[in-house]
């Protein structure tokens, strides 16, 4: 049986954030891998990597900048109006 369970390390103990179904004394193998930063699990990979492949990498800040003036009222405005929401 193989099984990916996230655990933290304290006071020389690994502690599962999830029950287990293993005998009482079962023994077992452990494989560590480190867990990635709290801001890593916040960055969405399948999404940043869409972004790098349709992005264009010859427009340059300065374009982007010229394009978002041209929007009337506030970005906020205009992403809930193109929403639909109030």
């Amino acid at each position: 049986m193989h099984q990916t369970v996230e655990a933290i390390y304290e006071d020389g103990v690994l502690r599962p954030l999830e029950e287990l179904s293993l005998r009482p004394r079962q023994r077992v193998f452990l494989q560590i891998k480190e867990a990635p930063d709290a801001a890593e699990d916040l960055e969405d990979e399948a999404f940043v990597n869409y972004c790098r492949a349709q992005g264009d990498p010859n427009i340059a800040l300065d374009q982007v900048r010229q394009a978002l003036a041209a929007i009337p009222g506030s970005l906020t405005e205009a992403c809930s109006a193109e929403r639909d929401e109030d």
